[in-house]
């Protein structure tokens, strides 16, 4: 139960982030994709299928996403080859997550 309060939370803060962030240009997609991978580094924190070490660098790999959409923002107009290589960093660090997530290595050595 407490770990979908922090869900939602998460979800909600995110979304209302974003809602502010974006008052000129929206980024829906992109910003929910971010939430979903938070969401999915916090999930394997709380199991233990992610170490500290692991969690940091995969959360230095969203704030590297987050800066490339802040950047994109900063004109004014998120144009489609910016949209493009945010979502091919999104998709690199999905793939990092997945891969953290299942290679062994876990905090509560189970």
């Amino acid at each position: 139960m407490k770990a979908f309060r922090v869900l939602i939370l998460t979800l909600a803060a995110a979304m209302f982030t974003a809602s502010l962030a974006a008052a000129g240009t929206a980024t829906p997609r992109i910003d929910r994709r971010e939430a979903r991978q938070h969401v999915r580094i916090h999930q394997g924190v709380h199991s233990g299928q992610l170490t500290r070490g692991e969690a940091r660098s995969l959360r230095a790999g969203q704030r590297h996403i987050h800066r490339m959409e802040c950047r994109a923002k900063a004109n004014g107009k998120v144009t489609a080859r910016e949209r493009m290589r945010i979502n091919r960093a999104q998709n690199r660090q999905s793939r990092h997550i997945w891969r953290m997530k299942h290679n062994g290595a876990n905090r509560r050595g189970r």
